[in-house]
Order: structure tokens, then sequence, then C-alpha cells
């Protein structure tokens, strides 16, 4: 081989090793995001999918409030779009009418949104809240008492039921979620769903198909937000709720997903081939994030 060819050669394989080392150094979204302290200055606005997004002028949640405590302060994850901020107070405030002091709130969105260094995939935009089960009584606890302070669990041990932690109140909280046009869907430990599918009015369950199930939801409740009305970035949910449900309240799904398939799985009869490992949120880089998360993240 010539001397121009072996050069050739060995340039296409510097190249090459060149990118592959550019593409492993190339820095985490979730490191980036998760290192800004402060919001973006920027007009509020959602940015991209609940799970793969940023959030333009986040707003912060006080950490106390006349119904409200913001726990874990030091995540720093107690900032939201201003419709979230809005959607907090008025749950609290009405949470006072039905015997609790208020509400604890824990993890909403990073300054910035985006992806998060540990925990969830989604509340990337600033429209997506945890809510404690834990009724607050106390709303004067002090940052290391938030730290220290643990919610409390609903689901009872046979995973069919709620347990006796679950109250009147709970229910009417978050049926009044549900019922917030703001709202788009709530995530809730199945027996969760089933107790409302038990109790609630014949006459009255529309409101139950925002009421979604999902394992792991047990000590606290998931309220996701519609994208806000000019939000051209946000990318809506979809399915919708209303399709999930086909029109109905869900209660049938949920019974036969949880009881049935879930917690009693059938015997498989030929070995289940792996589903293809989807891209962490935690592996993301700023290319997957939509390309106005850079002047997000740049924004002083």
């Amino acid at each position: 081989m010539s001397t121009f060819r072996l050069a050739r050669v060995a340039g296409l394989i510097a190249l090459v090793i060149l990118s592959a080392t550019v593409a492993q150094a190339e820095p985490k979204a979730n490191q980036l995001f998760g290192s800004k302290d402060t919001a973006s200055r920027q007009k509020s606005q959602p940015i991209g999918f609940y799970s793969k997004g940023c959030a333009a002028g986040n707003v912060q949640l006080p950490e106390s409030g006349p119904t409200w405590q913001a726990m874990r302060l030091s995540r720093n994850r107690n900032w939201g779009q201003p419709v979230m901020i809005d959607f907090i107070k008025d749950l609290s405030a009405y949470a006072t009418k039905v015997g609790w002091k208020g509400l604890y709130i824990g993890d909403i969105s990073q300054p910035r949104g985006g992806p998060m260094t540990s925990g969830h995939a989604s509340h990337q935009v600033g429209l997506d809240v945890d809510i404690w089960m834990k009724p607050a009584t106390n709303l004067r606890l002090s940052r290391r008492d938030r730290e220290k302070l643990s919610s409390i669990n609903v689901r009872a041990e046979s995973q069919k039921s709620v347990n006796g932690n679950w109250t009147a109140a709970h229910a009417a909280i978050l049926k009044r979620a549900a019922l917030d046009p703001r709202v788009d869907r709530i995530f809730v430990t199945p027996p969760v769903k089933i107790e409302f599918c038990k109790t609630a009015s014949r006459k009255d369950r529309k409101w139950l198909q925002k009421i979604r199930p999902i394992y792991g939801h047990n000590y606290h409740f998931h309220v996701r937000l519609k994208c806000p009305k000019g939000a051209s970035g946000c990318v809506t949910q979809s399915p919708t709720v209303k399709e999930l449900s086909k029109g109905k309240d869900g209660c049938d799904d949920t019974l036969q997903w949880w009881v049935t398939d879930y917690l009693n799985p059938p015997k498989a009869t030929k070995p289940a081939k792996p589903a293809p490992k989807k891209k962490s949120a935690r592996d993301f880089t700023m290319a997957d994030l939509p390309g106005q998360c850079g002047a997000v993240l740049s924004s002083r």
C-alpha cells in the first residue's frame, strides 16, 4: 500500500476515534440543567414534552405559604410554570376546607426544567407536581424537618385496596383536582382508582377519566397540567385521557390490568421477547431535547 493510502487510512481511523471520543464526552443534559440554580430570564413557556423538554421562565413556589409547604428543599425542585404555581395555591387552599391545614408539595421541576439527575423521567416542562398523601398538619416545618419527614402510604399490603390512611379528605382533594379544567391527568396508586370506582356516584363519574392508575404512587399523587393556551412549543399528551378511557371512567380497565394482569399475571406459554431498551432521560444530551432548550440553558 502506498504511503498516500496509508496516510489516508490512518486519517480516517483517527477521525472515527475522534468522533467517538467527542460523542462520549458530550455532557448529559441532566447535569447541565441540574447545575442551574435559577430560572431563565425569558417569557414563561413549557417547551417540548413532559419527559423530553425544558421550561423557560419558571416561577419558584415560595418555600412556605398560608396553605402549603415545599418539601425536600435541598433538591431545588420547587419551580414550575405560572399556571402550575397558581394551581398548587388553589388546591392547597381547598384542602383547608376538608380538614387539612394545607398540602405538602413534593417535586415540581428544576429551575429551568429539563432532565433530572435523579428520580423522575418527567417533570421536565414545569407542568407536573407530586403532592404528598400525608395531610399537612404543621406549616412551620424547618428545612431540616422537611428533609427528614416522610409521607404516608395509602395502599394496603394486599395491594388490592386502600388502607386505613386513606380518608374522605383524600378523596375530596383528588376529585377537586380532577375537576379542575387545567388538569390533564392525575397518577395514583391503582387501589386509589379502585376505591373511587367503588364509591363514586353513578351520575357523577366523568372526572374519573383523569384518575390514571400507575404503580409507585402510594405515597403521593402526581398531577399533570395541560399545555397552557398559546404555548406553541408545548407537546400535548397523546393519547388523551378520553381516548384511553374510550369515553368511560376507566374502572374496568384498571381492575383488569392491576388485579388480574399485574398482581396475578397469567403464566407465559412462550418466553417473552424483551422489548428494545429506550434511551433514559438521564442519558439525554442536548441533541435529544427541543432546540429552544439551548437558549433556556444559556439565558442569564
